[in-house]
């Protein structure tokens, strides 16, 4: 056991941290290598590394010391990028920024109020063509509810719910505790942590594999912040970090909507048993709302009705 979990723990090693540390490390020196202004000059690249490769393998110690930085080296910029994209994660989902030091928690507060207000505009335009559509006939009711359909979708991607967090993938997360509470009378932090250890283990590995594509997205976040390193030596390079920043972004608000939507389903199917498991009489059907109120106060302070 301890051998196959010794091989696991090194080819995560090696996947998360050396060889795109070790890629980063080889266009690094290259950036160095090339400047400004040579930034064109490949063949003269070529020839040096020729050079420096030749002279190194002069030596076998020179050469496994050089391998021995080269992989320390690759391993602590795979960390950095990591502790990078942790921090990114948490300025996504921003879960705590009425806590960040003042000047963060001033720009979260101003990004906070206009999304509510692009987000009370564009929920005004949605029920003024509702309403438009029912007073149109059969003929044009088709058109208006097309025109419905976008109205829909541009709200949507300000938040499912009025806004309460300064960006989309926060408040993402955030209306799934508000669509709970609101229906189901459940708070997701309290009865979450419970339901976890009772959902079935097919369902906690497809929430946990749903997770870890959120924090693969924010480490690409990371790597793409690192590689502006690189375009601080070689000009072009400032188009890695471009493309790997808008990806890693990208992959990070499908990610979040993915684990939203398995961690809300996950709740609606399974809060029964938890319900059942504990005592409270719920037999089947629509969880009533009285009872997800009892059970969050249960789990919270042990109160509640069983």
């Amino acid at each position: 056991m301890l051998s196959e979990l010794g091989k696991k723990l090194a080819e995560r090693w090696l996947t998360l941290l050396v060889l795109p540390g070790a890629l980063f490390v080889a266009i690094l020196a290259a950036a160095w290598q090339l400047g400004h202004t040579g930034w064109y000059e490949v063949g003269r690249l070529l020839d040096s590394t020729d050079d420096k490769a030749k002279s190194l393998s002069a030596s076998a110690a020179g050469t496994a010391l050089l391998l021995i930085v080269f992989l320390l080296s690759a391993a602590a910029c795979g960390v950095v990028a990591q502790a990078i994209g942790s921090l990114l994660e948490r300025l996504w989902f921003a879960a705590d920024w009425r806590q960040w030091t003042p000047p963060l928690r001033w720009l979260a507060h101003r990004r906070v109020v206009r999304r509510q207000q692009r987000y009370r505009h564009r929920r005004d335009e949605v029920g003024r063509i509702t309403a438009l559509s029912h007073a149109l006939d059969e003929s044009a009711r088709q058109d208006a509810d097309a025109e419905l359909e976008v109205a829909v979708r541009r709200l949507s991607e300000i938040s499912d719910e009025p806004p309460r967090r300064p960006t989309w993938m926060g408040d993402r997360i955030q209306a799934v505790d508000i669509r709970l509470h609101g229906s189901l009378g459940l708070e997701l932090a309290v009865v979450w942590p419970h339901l976890w250890l009772h959902v079935p283990e097919s369902t906690r590995s497809s929430v946990t594999t749903a997770r870890e594509e959120v924090s693969r997205a924010a480490a690409l976040g990371g790597w793409g912040l690192l590689y502006l390193l690189v375009g601080a030596l070689w000009w072009p390079g400032l188009l890695v970090p471009a493309v790997v920043t808008v990806t890693a972004w990208r992959r990070a608000r499908a990610a979040t909507d993915g684990y939203a939507t398995l961690v809300e389903a996950a709740v609606r199917l399974h809060v029964g048993g938890l319900a059942r498991r504990l005592g409270f009489p719920y037999s089947t059907g629509p969880f009533p709302k009285r009872l997800g109120e009892d059970l969050t106060a249960h789990l919270r302070r042990g109160e509640g009705q069983q």
